[in-house]
């Protein structure tokens, strides 16, 4: 499974942009699909999630701001970022964990896969 994240730049504060995080090669089903990010100096950490069913979580640092969505027929997840701050300021990663066996209802158990692709800079001046 390759995934592909696109879309970041350089922005003023304020600004918006939407990322795009594409995947390809192998099936992969009962997908989370998450956005990280990480900035110089710092850890990566979590900024949005969608899983399966839709459900959403965001870090309260984005709540409000960033928005994740997905379009299964067309393999890709999305993230709105809207009122961005300099301190959004971070090469953002997605991250897409499934399984590969697809003919069931549920997911398998153990059957679970995790992708990263290579990440999108993002830089907010201020």
């Amino acid at each position: 499974v390759q995934v592909v994240e696109s879309g970041g730049g350089l922005v003023q504060a304020g600004d918006s942009l939407r990322l795009s995080c594409t995947t390809s090669g192998d099936t992969i089903c009962f997908a989370s699909m998450a956005w990280y990010r990480q900035s110089p100096g710092k850890e990566r950490e979590l900024v949005a999630i969608i899983i399966p069913g839709g459900s959403t979580n965001y870090a309260d640092s984005v709540k409000g701001r960033f928005t994740i969505s997905r379009d299964n027929a067309n393999n890709t997840a999305y993230l709105q970022m809207n009122s961005l701050k300099p301190e959004d300021t971070a090469v953002y990663y997605c991250n897409v964990e499934g399984g590969h066996l697809c003919g069931g209802s549920y997911p398998w158990p153990g059957d679970r896969h995790d992708y990263w692709g290579q990440g999108t800079q993002v830089t907010v001046s201020s």
